[in-house]
């Protein structure tokens, strides 16, 4: 088992990108999903630093793919997803519009926002070209060791969503731009301002979810930090790494760190690195996501 780093679900500047990706080059991961798969209407802020990216990541042995949009809606974006196919890496594919600009017989990855729930979807994917999915983060244990299994046989690596705040949805509509009382159209970028997305409590003030401009993701950090020794057994091939701000590169040691010894240690790691995160880990028990069952941290 090894690691993945997904694409960022977040609007950051292209130094913040720039630096981001430079310190990602001596993380301890395998691969790396790069690329906007939010939002088009941000790619233009920071597409600049994708070759420099992609270069930097290579030079230090890390595999890269350019990750689809999970919404694609615009004759734009469907140039743009055309465009990826032609750029000589995989194509991981969040979108299943993404498919004909794929030809027949490429090799494709497919992110978490493809509902591959069952055996036939991935067969189907595999004849298709998929070499590579990461199940989406709801999944119960059950469901990913059969997946697994079926990934084994046809020859596609299975990956787990393994840290970060899981993407539940993705909207034609624009959240932040919602609460800041302005049209998707002239959003004037207010996302840039949570570079982590934006919590939001109910009316009565119970923190619920966390909003990225028109995606939904779950307000605590999802982390499989207790459960990696069942994902092994079940047959995982990687663990899927989200993007964050502030120590993303300490994460990724403390989650080589436990693939590579102990992982008892890891929760405890994970709330000194993270002392104001709130942890959960219900999915992959077959819980709520939101539950807190063998994560042991602050939150």
């Amino acid at each position: 088992m090894d690691l993945t780093v997904g694409p960022n679900a977040f609007f950051w500047t292209a130094e913040a990108v720039r630096d981001f990706y430079r310190g990602l080059a001596e993380a301890p991961v395998a691969r790396v999903v790069i690329g906007e798969w939010v939002c088009s209407k941000r790619l233009a802020f920071w597409q600049d630093e994708i070759p420099g990216a992609i270069e930097t990541l290579q030079a230090a042995g890390k595999e890269v793919a350019l990750t689809t949009l999970a919404l694609i809606t615009l004759k734009r974006e469907r140039r743009q997803t055309a465009d990826l196919a032609a750029m000589g890496l995989p194509v991981e594919v969040n979108d299943l519009s993404a498919l004909p600009h794929i030809p027949e017989g490429t090799p494709f990855w497919v992110g978490p926002m493809v509902n591959v729930y069952n055996e036939g979807t991935l067969d189907w994917l595999a004849r298709r070209g998929a070499t590579r999915i990461c199940l989406p983060p709801e999944l119960p244990l059950a469901s990913i060791a059969r997946l697994a299994r079926a990934g084994a046989e046809a020859g596609v690596a299975v990956e787990v969503w393994g840290h970060g705040r899981a993407p539940l949805a993705i909207s034609g509509r624009c959240y932040h731009a919602r609460l800041h009382d302005r049209a998707k159209d002239s959003c004037q970028f207010v996302c840039a301002e949570d570079p982590d997305g934006r919590d939001v409590d109910t009316l009565d003030g119970t923190p619920f979810l966390t909003v990225n401009g028109v995606q939904t993701l779950g307000r605590a950090v999802t982390t499989v930090a207790g459960q990696i020794d069942d994902l092994r057994a079940a047959g995982v091939a990687a663990l899927r790494l989200s993007p964050q701000t502030g120590g993303f590169p300490a994460v990724t040691r403390a989650y080589a760190a436990a693939l590579a010894g102990d992982p008892a240690d890891l929760p405890a790691t994970l709330a000194r690195l993270m002392p104001d995160a709130q942890f959960a880990d219900g999915f992959v028990a077959g819980r709520p996501g939101a539950d807190r069952l063998a994560m042991r941290g602050p939150g």
